[in-house]
């Protein structure tokens, strides 16, 4: 038995050998993909463990809020988007408890002077970040402030600070330093009497800073707190900045969902992509498989042969290819935060386990893919198995075919749902089968190209020696051909898809907006609206009705729950709306129902796309939760169509205000009679900022534009796999022609015709890549469209659209003529000698 493994170990080191270029482009793949996964696992990780270090709450031991998330069954938390409130009592109670020295309670009150946002808190939450008077003392009465050292004030000075658009002067009083001055925002500290007057909650705590007794250990004190209040979030060390700062959350969500989706969809391009690797690679070892089973090889010694080859080959590239990943988290990193998905101060978390886990995956992915390369050479007839190997196989298999026309089948099905049922999950339907149809032309290649070939042909006459070649060469070689195809053709309809589905929702999120927007003016001031600068709109002369808009966020649950499975649930864009004023100022096509019901705290309407997400008509109960956690029960009153313009959900403006943090109306809609520009200026002159009521921006465009960047960031990295594995396998199918062009030379072809052959070559490669590229994307882009505008022409971007074209042809082209040349350079009588 070990002589037999010394023997088998032995050949598989010399094919290691021999086949030296095959086996380098399978590492390349490897190396590459291994690389991509590293890098999103540390993203990943980095949700589960990163964060934002505090700034505000760092000198307290423990820092103690509300759980900023909902727990869904079966999916990730939804972020909360508001602050959660403690419980009433919560500071009295824990400051009874054992270890604890002191409570601060802080409470934080959104402001604003004439250059930026301030944020403003009572004194008695300095000792939270450690500030302390460093000049003057600390605030007593109404009008006075203690600002940071990075404000350019003095003792005694007037600053003007606004509250919901409301102005009022404070005199400075004290000047505070920290020992780590906080940078994320500016800070204000007033008497706790003042913030209880400004803070729509009377000053109740939103956050507690907690001092642990001399000889506590603060991990020990969390633990007893989260003990005794387990719906709360108790955090120490640098977790403190989870409660501190809310997008914290947010972010950790976001890379979690974000780099799982981009992580699975980039394994599957790595098994599409070292698949098709290793189909090259097989091809050019025919000779040996053919050998092998006519001296007796088994099939399983044929796939053990493969399995071993691939896994020497892909363990070395995958452990090189995972250090290089842990620098491409850090950049996605950077582009992430350029798109603002996360905040450029959130913190990556780095450990072993992305490579270890990257690394595992892709050798799993790699095996799996060596057992369908190997399938054919092991089961094949012997005798056949010579005949291929001098003319190449004769056609695909019959399951194979089947399953390629099965998948396509159903790939076609899934893009039309959205003709039988609209709404965003029946477009989601029809994006998911972008992957389908690449899967199928996968298994269909080698007879797509060869029909498309032959197609080609039929269209123009071959005039010249190289044309002809060219086309004879393509028809001969077709599954060699649609190894080279499928990858382009895979980065065109990904790159068309990934372009086009953001690109739909926000062209008919922004047309829904201007459309639904019947007002003249929108007026908001810096920080919010208060509800007494509402009213002094509405008295302005001219103004005819005035529709304050707050925009939130609901979760709610879907009306069925699936056997034993509590009910699923669903974050949405909620909007406060005055619904008596919505007449003159916003239609959003109400299908059912009436806007105007709903006055009252339990009354919700839905948009068209939320009724079908949720399964609920008019009339029917709904439950949930607001932003700040608050839970929600109402009854659901009107349907209306234009959800992607004014969110999904709509309720009173009072109802959602009081789920707010600051409890400020976001901005109004103003109607005006016929002089809107003197309107308008009146309003300017008061202190309002005034913009047309037509530049309203769509409810979620801001989410949506940072899906739209991540899309485009997970497109160029994708897009950058795929071009690598582009080149590799053209550079790889050129070289493996090496004898043919030798031969071709010695019977009289000059190089010059050879490439001119080959370059011909690579324009049907790229002619075909586009047109099954194109064939692919265009149902889903069409089922996409009509489930969100109803319109069957996709909106698109036409300009980058045409780049992931054009650079994939290009890349085409180029290779093929690198790899011509330097296949060239070899004397035709040494490459003619040198295989048999």
């Amino acid at each position: 038995m070990a002589n037999k493994n010394l023997s088998f170990n032995r050949l598989v080191r010399a094919d290691l050998r021999q086949n030296r270029i095959s086996f380098a482009g399978v590492a390349v793949s490897v190396f590459v993909a291994t690389m991509l996964m590293t890098g999103l696992g540390v993203l990943i990780e980095s949700g589960l463990r990163g964060g934002l270090v505090p700034e505000r709450y760092s000198a307290a031991d423990v820092v103690v809020g509300g759980k900023q998330s909902l727990s869904i069954y079966g999916d990730l938390p939804v972020p909360l988007i508001e602050r959660v409130l403690l419980p009433a009592g919560t500071e009295q109670e824990i400051s009874k408890l054992p270890g604890v020295a002191s409570v601060a309670a802080d409470v934080t009150v959104p402001m604003a002077s004439a250059e930026r946002r301030i944020d403003a808190h009572p004194w008695s939450a300095s000792s939270m970040s450690g500030f302390g008077i460093r000049e003057g003392r600390a605030p007593s009465a109404a009008d006075e402030v203690v600002l940071t050292e990075s404000t350019a004030a003095a003792i005694g000075d007037i600053v003007p600070l606004a509250h919901g658009g409301i102005r009022a002067e404070y005199r400075v009083m004290g000047i505070a330093a920290a020992p780590v001055e906080p940078v994320r925002a500016e800070h204000a500290f007033l008497s706790e009497d003042r913030i209880a007057q400004l803070d729509p909650r009377g000053g109740a705590a939103q956050v507690l800073g907690i001092a642990a007794a001399e000889g506590t250990a603060p991990v020990a004190l969390a633990a007893d707190i989260a003990a005794k209040f387990p719906n709360l979030s108790v955090q120490t060390g640098d977790a403190r900045g989870d409660v501190e700062f809310l997008d914290s959350g947010a972010a950790r969500s976001s890379l979690v969902t974000v780099g799982a989706a981009f992580a699975s969809t980039c394994l599957l391009v790595a098994m599409f992509i070292v698949s098709s690797t290793l189909s090259l690679s097989m091809q050019s070892r025919r000779r040996d498989f053919a050998l092998l089973r006519a001296v007796g090889a088994e099939p399983a010694q044929v796939h053990r042969l493969v399995a071993r080859e691939v896994f020497a080959v892909g363990l070395v590239a995958a452990i090189f290819g995972a250090a290089p990943g842990y620098l491409l988290a850090t950049v996605l990193q950077s582009a992430f935060v350029q798109a603002g998905l996360i905040p450029g101060d959130f913190a990556l978390a780095f450990s072993p386990l992305p490579a270890l886990g990257a690394t595992i995956l892709v050798l799993v992915a790699g095996w799996s893919a060596a057992r369908i390369a190997a399938r054919r050479p092991a089961r094949i007839d012997p005798v056949e198995a010579l005949q291929e190997a001098a003319n190449g196989p004769v056609s695909i298999g019959r399951a194979r075919r089947i399953t390629g026309i099965a998948l396509g089948a159903a790939g076609l099905l899934l893009s039309a749902v959205p003709l039988a049922v609209r709404g965003q999950s029946a477009a989601g339907a029809a994006a998911g089968a972008a992957i389908i149809l690449i899967i199928s032309l996968a298994l269909l290649g080698p007879v797509l190209v060869a029909f498309a070939v032959r197609w080609i042909a039929s269209l123009f006459h071959w005039k010249s020696a190289s044309t002809y070649l060219a086309s004879a060469n393509s028809a001969a070689n077709a599954p060699r051909l649609a190894s080279a195809i499928t990858p382009i053709a895979l980065g065109i309809s990904l790159g068309l898809v990934q372009i086009g589905a953001p690109s739909i929702l926000a062209n008919e999120a922004n047309l829904q907006a201007q459309a639904g927007v019947v007002a003249q003016l929108r007026v908001s001031a810096p920080g919010g609206l208060s509800n007494e600068r509402v009213e002094d709109i509405a008295a302005t002369p001219g103004v005819a009705v005035v529709n304050p808009v707050t925009v939130s966020q609901a979760v709610l649950q879907q009306a069925v729950a699936y056997g034993d499975q509590p009910p699923s649930s669903s974050g949405f864009v909620l909007q406060g709306i005055r619904p008596l004023a919505t007449a003159g100022t916003m239609d959003l096509k109400v299908q059912e129902g009436s806007l105007e019901a709903l006055t009252g705290d339990h009354r919700i309407a839905l948009s068209s796309n939320a009724r079908q997400a949720l399964g609920l008509n008019v009339g029917d109960d709904v439950a949930g939760y607001f932003g700040d956690g608050a839970p929600l029960e109402a009854t659901v009153v009107a349907i209306y169509e234009r959800g992607l313009g004014f969110g999904d959900v709509t309720m009173s403006n009072d109802v959602v205000r009081s789920h707010t943090a600051s409890g400020l109306n976001g901005f109004a809609l103003v109607g005006t009679g016929d002089d809107s520009d003197a309107t308008r200026q009146v309003l300017s002159d008061s202190g309002f900022e005034v913009s047309g009521g037509s530049g309203l921006g769509a409810a979620g465009a801001a989410e949506r534009s940072q899906q739209g960047w991540v899309s485009v960031v997970a497109l160029v990295v994708i897009l950058g796999y795929i071009a690598i594995a582009v080149v590799n396998t053209l550079m790889m199918a050129t070289g493996q022609r090496s004898r043919e062009f030798a031969l071709m030379q010695l019977i009289g072809a000059s190089r010059r015709q050879v490439r001119a052959m080959m370059r011909k070559e690579s324009l049907i490669v790229a002619v075909l890549a586009v047109m099954f590229g194109v064939a692919i994307a265009v149902p889903p882009l069409v089922g996409m469209s009509v489930g969100i505008s109803g319109h069957p022409l996709p909106h698109l971007s036409v300009l980058p659209s045409l780049t992931v074209i054009g650079s994939m042809c290009a890349l085409a082209v180029i290779a093929v003529a690198v790899s011509t040349r330097s296949t060239l350079r070899r004397r035709p009588m040494d490459e003619i000698g040198s295989r048999q």
